[in-house]
């Protein structure tokens, strides 16, 4: 008996990517997933000599597949409206999310799935996304067969409660692209119409010199009233609020440039400053794109509704009808099937039901309950169909009355003050004072030189390269995290992560494996044809236990029969194998009354007998995730740590090996009990990181400076945190952490830089002889040495690093 950790990569003979997520196979070939074994199939039997050419053979059948009524709510027309984009008569559009596109084959097969059934009239994939959207005639193809023909296909959609009430949200901010356009079309424009001014060619006309300068101005009115718009509410809002943030002299510069440019062009005394003034905006909004740039795909605010799903089934009448899950009232009856999720809290119906938690309480193994039993919303059923009666409506289960907590209605903290905002009120302070200092020096000898160099100066050290240097570095730094599949929400979390002083982590599929244990055997020595035996007896059961103990024994049991089987719900497996009776199960269940020296402890453990002779019993335990300890090595001396978890203390020793004595040690711990100990570590004045899985996380997620929501696919769901993390890249933790602090060193050298700009720009301004030509070539350049810098550096740095 061994354990199946180790993994045989195996090439898909389709697409040649690895079947690591999914490996079937089919007339001896080895595909990664249906997509790619229907492809095959379709080209195979109708001998395609072309890779994707179907032009010739439209209406290829697909193998029927038994639904039953799985997606019978789907002909429900209150639901079908919540689910489609748009309907008219004959003509409708509906777009899902679906987690398993991850190839070529799989956007070729949806988008040519009009190819395969009539009434799909197109069909397209966004695959960053992993949306699919088709439009269809629904007087020829229902929703409900659409979803059919998917699932045939080997692309089940995820229809949840949240994707309904969020099918008009958009994630794209089209304005700051229009913004930039904008700006981007009048920056080359003017410059271009700039030009004889540039080289001072004399040639031109005076009326068309004007009549160019007036079309300036035409082309800079979009700019200053349109793509300017939200620095002037922003610098506006705080100073409203007795603020001023970085926005205050960026809006106090566009307006000093845009008004001496007016005067200068209507008083024909020079030509103005709108190249520079339409360059600046448009850097700054290319700035801001960069900072705002996020990973579309993923969600960091999710709640109980996205992991609820969209109906369930009802009995009316005796007979089950699918309703929507927000119309589930107290005292109905509902039917749950097996790796559904109950909504509501409810009272079991029928007799037994196997109950997996772990998504809310963090207890790893499953919870057998009985009839009479109180089961809370949120907990997964494993095993055949249950009925339920729904004590409390979803508004008021337990889920979602944790969802109602504080943590979740409050914004996070946003104390930790950006150095950006630090610096601007200083910077804003300092230009007014050597402005003002500079025209004093000068109105004494000539007002007009004194006037040019109060305003020169306010353009001049407009701080337009100080804003970029900050959004670029932690910009690069963002993208460089999502290649190691580190992806964070906003550069606010970068700053953040400068502040940390200690780091709780979750247990249960946080720094274990959720889908490997370790199981090992100890009792008495027995023969190869006993393991054989064991896992002909576990295998028949849909306990989760037994599906663990059958996966770690090695050995085939092929054609071996069972007599006289049984499964005592709470107790365990009894059967016959060719004359030899076995037992598996708990103590009590399988005590044969003989003297054991086997330790009864609180771990997972299942005890085997035969013949009434105790063998010994296998223990299960996690299996924690490579790397760990050397996160831990690296973090300890820095951070203080916690490990909070659902489960008992089985693994408290395994934990101390790992964390050691020092660390905090928290078991049995709800999500409420979760939450409180974050708040009791921020009252001591803790800046807390907290590393989470599941929604019995989500309150403290949320609560904590910091969450991160750690997944084993990204496309899966996860609760709302500040960054999402997938399990492979948690080693790389001390990386990130690290690397945080060298972009906040290189924003500052950045700003450096900046400053150095700045002083040579405010020297010229305060000679008076600041022209347009330099105040043109000064402040690009120096906007575009600093976007230059803290990219290049950045991602230098991220190699000496390695983390690219």
């Amino acid at each position: 008996m061994t354990g199946k950790d180790k993994a045989v990569k195996t090439i898909c003979y389709h697409c040649g990517d690895n079947c690591d997520r999914e490996h079937i196979v089919f007339e001896d070939k080895d595909f990664c997933c249906n997509g790619c074994k229907t492809v095959y199939e379709i080209l195979n039997q109708n001998d395609l000599c072309t890779y994707y050419d179907l032009e010739q053979n439209p209406g290829i059948s697909l193998k029927s597949k038994k639904f039953d009524d799985k997606y019978a709510y789907l002909d429900n027309e209150e639901i079908t409206h919540l689910i489609l984009d748009f309907k008219d008569g004959e003509k409708a559009k509906v777009t899902f999310y679906i987690p398993s596109i991850h190839c070529s084959s799989c956007i070729w097969l949806l988008e040519n799935l009009y190819k395969l059934t009539d009434g799909v009239n197109h069909s397209r994939v966004n695959f960053v996304k992993k949306e699919f959207s088709a439009d269809f005639n629904p007087e020829i193809i229902s929703v409900r067969k659409l979803v059919e023909l998917m699932v045939t296909l080997g692309y089940e959609p995820s229809i949840s409660l949240e994707d309904s009430n969020k099918k008009n949200e958009k994630s794209i901010n089209r304005s700051l692209y229009l913004k930039i356009g904008v700006a981007g079309f009048a920056f080359g424009n003017i410059m271009l119409l700039s030009l004889p001014e540039y080289f001072g060619f004399e040639g031109l006309e005076k009326n068309i010199q004007r009549f160019l300068t007036y079309l300036n101005i035409l082309l800079s009115l979009p700019v200053v009233f349109y793509c300017a718009s939200d620095y002037f509410k922003s610098a506006w809002s705080g100073l409203k609020q007795k603020f001023i943030n970085i926005d205050v002299p960026i809006s106090l510069g566009i307006i000093v440039l845009f008004t001496r440019s007016l005067y200068e062009i209507i008083s024909m005394s020079g030509p103005g400053y709108l190249d520079s003034l339409s360059g600046l905006l448009f850097f700054l909004l290319v700035g801001r794109w960069f900072q705002n740039y996020t990973y579309q795909g993923l969600s960091f605010e999710r709640d109980y509704k996205s992991y609820f799903p969209l109906a369930i089934y009802k009995y009316v009448d005796g007979i089950l009808k699918s309703i929507p899950v927000n119309r589930i009232e107290k005292g109905d009856v509902i039917n749950v099937r097996n790796q559904e999720i109950i909504p509501a809290d409810s009272i079991l119906k029928s007799d037994h039901a196997n109950i997996d938690y772990s998504f809310v309480t963090g207890e790893s193994n499953p919870v057998s309950k009985n009839n009479g039993d109180y089961i809370y919303a949120g907990g997964r059923q494993l095993g055949e169909s249950i009925n339920l009666e729904v004590v409390k409506p979803v508004s008021q289960s337990y889920l979602t009355q944790l969802w109602n907590n504080d943590a979740f209605t409050k914004e996070k903290d946003e104390s930790f003050e950006s150095l950006i905002n630090k610096i601007s009120k200083y910077f804003t302070i300092a230009v007014l004072t050597i402005a003002l200092l500079g025209f004093a020096f000068w109105v004494g000898n000539d007002f007009k030189t004194a006037l040019n160099v109060l305003t020169a100066v306010l353009i001049v050290a407009c701080p337009c390269a100080l804003t970029l240097s900050a959004p670029f570095t932690l910009g690069s730094a963002m993208r460089i995290f999502g290649k190691k599949n580190f992806y964070i929400k906003n550069v606010n979390v970068i700053e953040r992560l400068l502040k940390i002083s200690h780091i709780v982590f979750d247990k249960t599929g946080t720094i274990t494996y959720n889908q490997t244990s370790e199981v090992n055997y100890e009792g008495v020595e027995v023969e190869q044809d006993d393991f054989k035996n064991i896992k002909a007896l576990a295998i028949n059961s849909t306990h989760p236990l037994s599906r663990i103990l059958a996966e770690s024994i090695d050995e085939n049991p092929d054609n071996i029969s069972l007599d006289k089987y049984e499964e005592i719900t709470g107790s365990g497996l009894q059967a016959e194998v060719e004359g030899d009776a076995y037992k598996l199960g708990n103590w009590d269940f399988v005590n044969t009354g003989e003297y054991s020296s086997l330790e009864i402890t609180d771990a997972t453990q299942i005890f085997v007998s035969k013949n009434a002779r105790l063998l010994g019993r296998f223990k299960i335990e996690n299996k924690y995730r490579e790397g760990l300890k050397e996160i831990v090595s690296f973090l300890k001396s820095r951070f203080g740590f916690s490990i909070l978890t659902g489960d008992n203390k089985n693994e408290e020793r395994r934990l101390i090996e790992l964390f050691g004595n020092s660390a905090t040690y928290k078991f049995k711990q709800s999500p409420q009990d979760k939450l409180d100990y974050i708040i009791k570590l921020q009252k001591q004045n803790a800046y807390v990181l907290m590393i989470g899985d599941g929604l019995n996380d989500a309150g403290a997620l949320r609560q904590s400076n910091i969450g991160i929501s750690v997944t084993d696919d990204t496309s899966n769901f996860t609760p709302a945190s500040d960054a999402i993390m997938t399990s492979n890249s948690l080693r790389d933790l001390p990386k990130f952490i690290n690397f945080a602090q060298v972009s906040h060193a290189i924003v500052i050298a950045a700003f450096t830089i900046s400053f150095l700009y700045n002083i040579l720009g405010i020297s010229f301004a305060l000679t008076g002889k600041l022209t347009p030509l330099v105040a043109a070539i000064l402040m690009p350049l120096s906007s575009i040495s600093v976007v230059v810098f803290a990219t290049t550096v950045t991602n230098l740095m991220a190699k000496i690093k390695k983390l690219v």
